[in-house]
């Protein structure tokens, strides 16, 4: 999915600062959902761009315009920070890379809301590992579970294997994302570190993307069509969950973003035409089940360590 906000539940919120005047307007709710739909149907869009471009070739043209407007939109100067700094954003940009990559070629062998259902495994193991709370390693018993019901080993009706990979190494990526993004935080002014990150995160599908899609990567059509792909898919789900994020608690932010499976299997319904049996749409509910209970389980947990303190 290549996502460019945060989505740890234990993320502290946003500190306050000035917002973008033109959203205030819109309650932060709608922000977060307007946000969640956008990129789950910028994903969709991508996806209607593989017989084309192929994962990889998408995944240049999705990054590379991102990155090209994220420089643009905050302006970074390498050469005003340390080394250390500068490898830090090298790191969050080949996890970014790898995670937007591995989530395309996951996306051409499975359906949307299952590949996203997977990879969502991603923070929700990353918060279980973070939670003192015996209860968290339930959620992901129960996540787990849905992922062994999507994969329906043994019956031959389960989802494609090298697509369970692909996502599963997707999830894997989005942990070490989540991770490094809290780290950038704390050492870059608001989206200059993401703004580096993102430049070298478009070179990692660069040449595998040049091998599947060749020529067709400057083709107009697809170029614009790249371009809506980067801005419903980064530009803009980032800017509107960055706004929601000064205004509600991280928390509440959380347990929105867990309806992200949903809103991909909707979109994958919509726009590819991916029906989801039973089976499917139960795998989904119980990962979203645990999605929401590690969240909540997370925000308990701060309150307990404040009062204590």
């Amino acid at each position: 999915m290549g996502r460019v906000a945060p989505a740890d539940p234990h993320a502290q919120q946003t500190p306050a600062g000035r917002g973008i005047p033109a959203l205030d307007p819109v309650p932060p709710v709608a922000l977060v959902l307007l946000g969640v739909t956008s990129i789950q149907f910028g994903a969709a869009l991508a996806a209607t761009l593989f017989d084309r471009l192929g994962p990889s070739g998408t995944s240049a043209l999705r990054l590379g315009f991102a990155a090209l407007v994220l420089v643009v939109a905050w302006r970074p100067d390498p050469r005003a920070h340390p080394w250390r700094h500068l490898r830090l954003a090298g790191a969050f940009g080949l996890t970014l890379g790898a995670m937007n990559l591995l989530f395309y070629e996951a996306l051409d062998r499975v359906p949307l809301g299952v590949a996203v259902t997977v990879e969502f495994l991603g923070p929700i193991g990353v918060a279980t590992a973070l939670s003192r709370r015996r209860l968290d390693y339930v959620w992901v018993v129960l996540a787990v579970c849905g992922v062994v019901l999507l994969a329906a080993p043994g019956s031959g009706g389960g989802i494609d294997a090298l697509g369970l990979v692909f996502a599963l190494s997707a999830a894997a990526c989005w942990a070490g994302y989540i991770l490094l993004a809290e780290r950038a935080g704390r050492v870059f002014d608001a989206g200059e570190g993401l703004a580096m990150a993102m430049v070298v995160a478009a070179l990692i599908p660069v040449i595998p993307g040049i091998a599947e899609a060749g020529g067709a990567l400057l083709k107009p059509s697809l170029l614009l069509s790249g371009f809506a792909v980067a801005l419903l898919s980064s530009v803009i789900p980032y800017s509107l969950e960055t706004e929601a994020l000064r205004r509600i608690p991280a928390r509440v932010f959380g347990v929105l973003m867990s309806l992200e499976p949903a809103v991909a299997a909707l979109a994958g319904f919509l726009v590819l035409g991916q029906g989801l049996g039973a089976r499917e749409l139960v795998a989904i509910a119980l990962v979203v089940a645990a999605s929401v209970g590690v969240t909540r389980g997370a925000a308990t947990q701060r309150v307990e360590a404040t009062l204590d303190a």
